[in-house]
């Protein structure tokens, strides 16, 4: 394992970035670029640790909870696996790789101990890594108290658009209380949870395609839930759900998507309404205590208010009560303010102004008491709990989705099976990010190298990148910034000379926006990435980063599932594929005899 050694010690006095911002366009840094020239932009607000490779780390502040962000600076010989996985094993390997790191709770324990970190565990609570040449992968998120996955995100998604990344991708194996949010998300939105940032399909394993993966999203949206009731039988458990959730809509909900788009949005309702107090006061950005202070607080006011038998008190008896518990008035003071007309548990605070008195006066409420009583009159909406529809999802998802119920293999519970296995296997995605083309005195062009050997063949070819030229600078000058920025970018490239450059079009002006392409020779020594090569019976002629198996005459991949080598079971030493197997069987045998 690759690890930090962080040896400088927190000053009190390092600059402290909010985390909600943090990546943002202009903040800290400006982002008018190229994406090598926003990194080290960024980089420059960063705090240099004591590290064999080159190392910064930034403080981040999210609701009062201390974070630390280190960049490491990564410098590269080899290619890329997690690049060959994608589809972009013929990207010739880049000079650097800039990983971005968010430890985890224990891990920053670790390194306040050991000042070390690391730098590949799945236990980080973010761990992205972009190249030199703007691709990157997103290899772990994992949300922790605090700080949901939502959020991680939206910060990776920030950080990455503010650097002007090109492509980004990861390896979608999001999963929620033993569900695959991949497939639960598509059935009820047609799109993966990371698509709310916009990632989408862009390799399958095992041969699937962005026309199966859609394919086998619509079959199950469009499952009818008759079918699905009359399979399980009257009266069963799953119809009972149904039944449940179609007297909570207000339409009428015909299929498989219907009914776990509408409990997936019920579900986000249901958790908002019955947030507490607590979480709700803590999300104030004028809080700077504690979650434990500020938790402590607030049951000191209500037993308080308890006291007064449900009666209404004058805000400054609450308050002197509680004083009795809490000495810091200023937290007094910022939960009573904050408190007011909230729910803690099964109590409502209530705060209004006597018209009499003019003062604020407070009265706590028993809402359970009031909800035995007017039962019979609540609506459907009112009388689901949080609990029970989590309950509820995960009955459903267990009984039809998954895997282990020999219900959904036979019949027409067949379909869903396999459709269902096509979603799980669309596991690589990305997001292309989209830059602006001019902005003041400077415009962006795209510019990509084609690599020719002796006999002008194309060899390689670079994807178009961003570069940075002044408002109305010339070709020349293009192709000087140009072969700048390659050779930053590629190892292959640190000396290159472009012997042509040919713009899109036949242009006679550079233009904000328009593709150039450069030629240049193969150098002598010169490797570019080569994958293995791959032949399986599924249709996969690329490696997607499942287990698999060569075959000892002809070298071809297959995966380990598909020849029927179980995952528990260990790869033989010797494996032949069908097709050489096949060759040995048409093989005559000659008997041969020697005369005496």
């Amino acid at each position: 394992m690759s690890q930090l050694d962080l040896s400088r010690k927190r000053k009190r006095g390092d600059k402290v970035f909010k985390f909600k911002v943090f990546g943002a366009r202009g903040y800290p840094a400006g982002s008018n670029g190229s994406f090598l020239e926003n990194i080290r932009a960024l980089l420059e607000f960063g705090q240099v640790e004591t590290n064999p490779m080159p190392t910064w780390s930034f403080q981040l502040e999210a609701r009062r909870h201390p974070l630390l962000l280190f960049v490491v600076e990564e410098p590269v010989d080899f290619s890329c696996t997690h690049c060959r996985y994608t589809g972009w094993g013929h990207h010739m390997i880049c000079n650097k790789n800039y990983h971005f790191l968010l430890p985890s709770k224990s891990d920053s324990d670790e390194y306040a101990k050991t000042n070390t970190i690391e730098l590949h565990r799945e236990t980080h609570t973010l761990h992205g890594v972009l190249h030199s040449n703007g691709f990157g992968h997103l290899l772990c998120i994992n949300g922790r108290s605090g700080l949901p996955g939502y959020q991680i995100m939206e910060f990776w998604d920030r950080l990455c658009s503010g650097l002007g990344a090109r492509e980004v991708s990861l390896r979608d194996s999001a999963t929620k209380k033993g569900m695959e949010l991949r497939l639960l998300h598509s059935v009820a939105y047609g799109r993966p949870w990371f698509g709310q940032w916009d990632y989408t399909f862009k390799r399958g394993s095992y041969g699937v395609d962005k026309e199966m993966y859609q394919n086998a999203i619509k079959t199950i949206q469009n499952v009818p839930l008759t079918l699905i009731a009359h399979q399980f039988g009257f009266g069963s458990e799953i119809q009972v759900i149904f039944c449940r959730y179609q007297q909570l809509s207000s339409h009428s909900l015909m299929t498989l998507g219907d009914v776990f788009h509408f409990m997936l949005e019920l579900k986000c309702r249901v958790s908002e309404e019955s947030s507490s107090g607590y979480s709700a006061i803590m999300s104030d950005a004028s809080c700077r205590w504690s979650p434990k202070r500020v938790e402590k607080a607030i049951h000191v006011v209500v037993e308080a208010l308890k006291r007064a038998e449900f009666q209404w008190v004058s805000r400054q008896h609450v308050r002197d009560v509680a004083r009795s518990y809490i000495g810091d008035t200023g937290l007094l003071d910022f939960v009573l303010k904050s408190l007011g007309n909230h729910m803690v548990g099964k109590y409502l605070v209530r705060r209004c102004l006597n018209p009499v008195t003019k003062v604020l006066e407070y009265c706590l409420e028993d809402v359970s008491r009031t909800f035995s009583k007017q039962e019979a009159n609540l609506r459907p909406q009112q009388k689901i709990s949080w609990a029970q529809l989590v309950k509820d999802l995960l009955c459903l998802y267990s009984n039809i989705l998954g895997d282990h119920n020999p219900i959904t293999r036979n019949g027409a519970f067949a379909a869903i099976h396999l459709a269902s296995r096509v979603i799980l296997d669309a596991k690589h995605l990305a997001k292309e990010y989209r830059m602006p083309v001019e902005e003041g005195s400077k415009k962006k062009i795209y510019c990509r190298v084609n690599i020719l050997n002796n006999a002008d063949q194309e060899v390689a070819a670079t994807p178009y990148h961003c570069v940075v030229v002044r408002s109305g600078a010339t070709f020349d000058e293009v192709r000087r910034e140009a072969e700048r920025t390659f050779g930053e970018t590629y190892v292959a490239l640190r000396n290159m000379a472009a012997e042509a450059m040919r713009p899109q079009g036949g242009e006679a002006v550079v233009r904000a926006g328009s593709k150039v392409e450069l030629v240049c020779r193969q150098g002598e020594g010169e490797v570019y990435p080569e994958g293995p090569v791959v032949n399986c019976v599924c249709g996969a002629r690329d490696d997607d980063g499942e287990r698999m198996v060569s075959c000892d005459l002809c070298r071809a991949w297959q995966h380990t599932s598909c020849v029927r080598i179980p995952d528990h079971h260990a790869v033989p030493d010797i494996f032949l594929c069908t097709g050489c197997e096949q060759d040995i069987l048409r093989f005559r045998c000659y008997a041969t005899s020697t005369p005496i």
